[in-house]
């Protein structure tokens, strides 16, 4: 037995749809993970939450569950890693007790008071507040109110019994962590979507007052932070004796599900590009310095050591868009019944366009009144034209992100492609043969962002180095652009933005 496989880590990979959890040894192996959905609530006034303590419950159980079920020695479990969702908030008390639910990363309620802290005419902020920003720290808080600054702001101003019995505002991989260690800890990359930290100076370890100050936040209640990857302490004994792990097991700073993706991919190096198909999307890569294109929210945030950056994006509907229309028009079928359906369907979906902005879209357009829609559908459409162009549609917006993406950190090599949608042939494939580039698959990558979790602890334990990430990360795919579809994409992508710009008066009045 290597040194490497003797270290299991027990990883949490907190999805919008629920924790994600498994036991991964540090050469990489999945030894068992599952997953329990969770329901996100809605509510009136873009009230979007879930309930935070429910997340951990399921986490112990499973913890207990996955031992027994995958025959692993708890005092093996050397280290604890949390990844997941990002631009949440989670108010807690001084114990790391959820005092209400998490508010998620599409509420939008907290627009009033983020539009009244810094909002005006130049791209809907006020121009020395967005200078500050930028300069500062390279992103800008939303004035739509749907991020941690927005989140904090509605508590602070709306919900005044919740924000008087809160101790913390985390976010929910720093809530995690600190249900394991009973301490309050974050680090610049859990913090990436509050946007509070000077990020010309990545190895100071605070928040910046300028920034803080514009955002109108309470800094008494923003966790205490540390290093990126580096160790917050173990798990407390009473957490260790009820899971069944070695109370020994250290546990690492909570990372984005960015950041594990990216080491989970193995796309480590500066400019190596991973493409994530979850029920988001996302095109990333590791950059050198800090750098923005505020027209198309491009940024870079810390990254995946204290020395490095990270490019981040988003597109705000990828596999969901899927999930949707399974549920409401599919019912019954499943992901790969549908995707079978899709298959039947020609390159180009007989014509047929999907918009997948059915929650608004982030990038390359920033956009939360954006709605998505089917275009050109006729009576001789069918059910495969429809599955396909949604495939097709998530790959488009992809092609439209990249078309910016090429000039902020060009790179014409391989794309590493993770997540749910992945392990799809024919989404892999759409994705080649619509944006032009070729994708190597990571071999299982549904779990992915598992692997990366628990190979960031490794690093952060001094058990892995950096450059063994991309040896550790088997691939079992590449897709290479099939030249006969280039010129139905071609001719169908020159649509697709477009439909955007003509709809986006449309979508304001209909969706105020």
């Amino acid at each position: 037995m290597s040194d490497r496989s003797a270290h299991i880590i027990l990883a949490v990979d907190l999805g919008t749809g629920g924790p994600k959890v498994g036991f991964v040894s540090l050469d990489g192996t999945v030894l068992w993970s599952d997953h329990v959905e969770v329901a996100t609530e809605y509510g009136p006034g873009g009230e979007a939450t879930q309930d935070a303590a429910l997340w951990w419950s399921i986490i112990r159980d499973a913890t207990r569950r996955g031992l027994a079920e995958g025959g692993i020695d708890g005092q093996r479990v050397t280290g604890v890693s949390i990844t997941g969702q990002w631009a949440s908030i989670v108010p807690v008390d001084a114990q790391g007790r959820p005092v209400g639910p998490c508010v998620m990363w599409m509420d939008s309620r907290g627009a009033p008071y983020s539009r009244k802290a810094f909002g005006g005419w130049l791209a809907g902020y006020r121009p020395r507040v967005v200078l500050n920003w930028l300069r500062r720290n390279g992103g800008v808080p939303s004035p739509n109110g749907d991020d941690p600054i927005g989140h904090m702001l509605h508590l602070q101003h709306a919900d005044p019994a919740v924000f008087a019995q809160t101790r913390w505002l985390l976010e929910p991989v720093d809530y995690l962590s600190m249900c394991f260690t009973g301490q309050a800890a974050a680090s610049p990359a859990s913090m990436t979507g509050s946007w509070l930290t000077d990020n010309r100076k990545l190895g100071v370890l605070d928040y910046d007052d300028v920034l803080v100050r514009l955002a109108g936040v309470d800094r008494a209640k923003l966790p205490p932070l540390l290093p990126t990857g580096s160790i917050i302490g173990s798990v407390t004994p009473e957490v260790a004796a009820e899971l069944g792990i070695s109370a020994a097991a250290q546990v690492v700073t909570g990372s984005t599900d960015m950041h594990s993706a990216a080491v989970g991919s193995g796309a480590v190096r500066p400019g190596e590009l991973h493409l994530t198909i979850s029920t988001t999307s996302w095109i990333s890569c590791p950059m050198p310095s800090k750098k923005t294109d505020v027209f198309h929210q491009l940024a870079t945030v810390p990254g995946l050591d204290p020395s490095s950056y990270l490019l981040v994006d988003m597109q705000d509907t990828a596999g969901r868009a899927l999930e949707w229309l399974r549920d409401n028009v599919f019912d019954g079928l499943n992901y790969d019944a549908l995707t079978q359906l899709a298959a039947g369907a020609p390159a180009g979906s007989n014509g047929v366009i999907f918009t997948p902005w059915l929650k608004g879209e982030r990038s390359p357009v920033d956009d939360r009144q954006a709605r998505g829609g089917f275009h050109n559908l006729s009576l001789a459409t069918t059910r495969a034209d429809l599955v396909r162009a949604v495939l097709e549609g998530v790959a488009f917006n992809s092609r439209w992100l990249l078309r910016y993406l090429d000039r902020f950190a060009p790179n014409s090599g391989p794309i590493r492609i993770i997540g749910g949608g992945a392990r799809s042939d024919l989404w892999c494939q759409i994705m080649a043969d619509v944006t032009g580039r070729t994708y190597e698959r990571v071999a299982d990558p549904l779990n992915a962002q598992l692997r990366g979790a628990a190979l960031f602890a490794g690093i952060g334990m001094g058990v892995l180095r950096p450059d063994e990430l991309r040896h550790l990360t088997p691939l079992d795919g590449v897709f290479e652009p099939d030249a006969g579809n280039r010129e139905v994409y071609d001719r169908l992508f020159a649509e697709f933005p477009g439909l955007y710009k003509t709809q986006k008066g449309m979508f304001g009045r209909l969706n105020r």
